[in-house]
């Protein structure tokens, strides 16, 4: 399809050229009547373009989502419209909250019944105005000849200022219909913003002169590690991430620390900048005084003032915010020494606590850790071992280990941790979960049997929401309901779809089946049994380290 040559052509050819015109070479999707046009398309185009079909909507969504967030680039997926779509707001909502660029296409009724309540098949009230409200921007293609604008759009919307989902949608009879159209070029994306040198300067001035300095990082600074680095080394200040923003430092690197270290220098803490994250749990948790000088950096401007005002804030895309920031930094920065032994002795201290309070956990995360190739990717998932993962797994590249962010998104893990892996073939990917937050999506066991995805996936089990069941037990008295449940035999379950499985009795087994998993060639599960764990949340979210609490 040649940009700006018209030509005759269907909805869905328009709707497909334009996505492949904006370098999409993978769709994840399930088929049905609202979308004939648009997979219809995709048969065509099936030597630019490769369909990944799974067992269920949210299946293809997360998967979408493990494309994204592991790439940076766009995740597209497809399903059909009214509970189609809706079964995928849980992976939308996830990447709404991990500010991911995921592509939410959808089919709808006839164009001349929508908003008529005739009853139509799939039929929902205001599908538009629901994903308006779940997503950064949503629209309808409402005939053949608007899908390269629309679709150009949607792509400038996903690639400017801060990356979060689209959705799209196409009425089934516009999708067949064949019109004139226009095709277009790959959409540009906004420039990123002007940075504002006084701020920049302010920004220098404050922490040239900090005695304490800090450094946060998130997932919006995934592409700014060089940057960061450099301003860490010149401040001697230690560089905290915490689930998404993990690995932007590697963290050998005697200055990256994890998040209970950060707990520990931030009662001394007299500047702290914070770049592509909220900083939400350690100005929520942590405390806060009067003496702490906030420098705020996000592409976001309306972050800069949301959970309180910074003194300085910065709107900037991260990687030429902090470029800017280093040199206004080096003209006032004070001569500091290295702080290498400090920060490798914190290290020591918070792995050692680690060890002391929650052993179990940590010799998993070991096994884990030693199985993994240093340039593999950990998809969590929100589980007992995997909370400790935050803390307690090394991450040495960024966006290696995955996580739902502020979402929480129990069941996410499995099938997002297969979009990760089709995204990297040629890359070891392990899926960390437990047996509740697994069952969510087990069905897509047959997807990576059926598509060849060597996946290697770990259940803990313990029959049992084990959070869940823990706190109904400390903190309601022994009133446990709902948080057991049976679990199918996982070597057996595994064997049964055609994929391998395993059993693994100790970390060291585990480890062994890890990588014996990594050189098969398909799917791999392994089960581990376990039993009750210890409370890892003191270890995580230990007490406050300045006076005023916000929650």
């Amino acid at each position: 399809m040649a940009a700006n040559k018209s030509e005759k052509m269907t909805g869905g050819q328009a709707l497909v050229g334009q996505i492949i015109a904006n370098g999409v070479d993978t769709i994840f999707g399930l088929p049905g009547i609202q979308l004939d046009g648009m997979f219809n398309a995709l048969y065509d185009n099936r030597n630019r373009v490769r369909v990944i079909n799974a067992r269920h909507e949210q299946g293809v969504a997360y998967m979408a989502f493990g494309y994204a967030i592991s790439t940076g680039k766009v995740g597209a997926y497809a399903v059909v419209p009214g509970p189609g779509i809706l079964n995928t707001t849980a992976a939308l909502s996830t990447a709404y909250g991990c500010n991911q660029p995921v592509m939410a296409i959808t089919g709808q009724i006839p164009s001349w019944t929508i908003g008529k309540e005739y009853g139509m098949l799939h039929e929902i009230p205001d599908q538009l105005g629901v994903m308006e409200r779940l997503t950064k921007w949503a629209a309808r293609i409402d005939h053949p000849s608007d899908a390269p604008g629309v679709v150009n759009e949607a792509f400038r919307q996903l690639t400017s200022g801060r990356p979060r989902p689209v959705s799209l949608e196409m009425p089934m009879d516009m999708a067949l219909h064949e019109a004139t159209v226009t095709p277009l070029g790959a959409a540009e994306p906004d420039p990123t913003p002007a940075i504002d040198p006084d701020c920049v300067a302010e920004a220098g001035k404050l922490l040239g002169g900090a005695k304490q300095p800090m450094i946060f990082v998130g997932s919006g600074a995934y592409h700014a590690g060089a940057e960061i680095k450099q301003l860490a080394e010149l401040l001697q200040a230690p560089v905290i991430s915490y689930q998404n923003g993990r690995g932007i430092l590697d963290e050998r690197h005697y200055l990256a620390q994890v998040h209970p270290a950060g707990n520990k220098l931030w009662g001394d803490c007299d500047v702290a900048i914070t770049v592509g994250c909220r900083l939400q749990p350690e100005r929520m948790l942590w405390g806060m005084d009067d003496e702490i000088k906030i420098i705020q950096v996000d592409i976001d401007p309306t972050e800069l003032n949301r959970i309180t005002k910074a003194d300085v804030g910065i709107v900037a895309d991260a990687a030429e915010g902090v470029a800017a920031i280093v040199e206004a930094t080096a003209k006032h920065n004070s001569k500091r020494a290295s702080r290498e032994e400090e920060m490798l002795g914190l290290k020591d201290e918070v792995r050692a606590n680690c060890m002391r309070v929650i052993p179990e956990q940590m010799a998993w995360l070991d096994a884990l850790r030693l199985a993994l190739p240093e340039d593999g990717y950990l998809v969590d998932e929100f589980t007992q071992v995997a909370y400790i993962a935050r803390i307690g797994f090394p991450i040495y590249h960024p966006r290696t280990m995955i996580t739902p962010g502020y979402q929480g998104t129990l069941g996410y893990g499995f099938a997002t941790a297969l979009g990760v892996k089709v995204a990297h073939p040629d890359k070891p990917v392990l899926s960390l979960n437990g047996d509740g937050g697994f069952m969510y999506t087990m069905p897509e066991l047959a997807t990576a049997v059926h598509h060849g995805i060597n996946l290697v996936s770990v259940v803990f089990a313990d029959g049992a929401y084990g959070n869940v069941k823990r706190m109904q037990k400390e903190l309601h008295g022994g009133k446990v309901i709902g948080s057991d449940f049976t679990n199918p035999d996982f070597v057996k379950l595994a064997e049964s779809f055609g994929a391998a499985g395993y059993r693994a009795e100790t970390p060291e087994q585990l480890t062994e089946f890890i990588k014996k998993g990594f050189d098969n060639k398909g799917p791999t599960l392994i089960e581990v049994p376990v039993g009750e764990f210890t409370e890892p949340w003191p270890v995580i979210r230990p007490a406050p380290t300045k006076p005023r609490v916000m929650l």
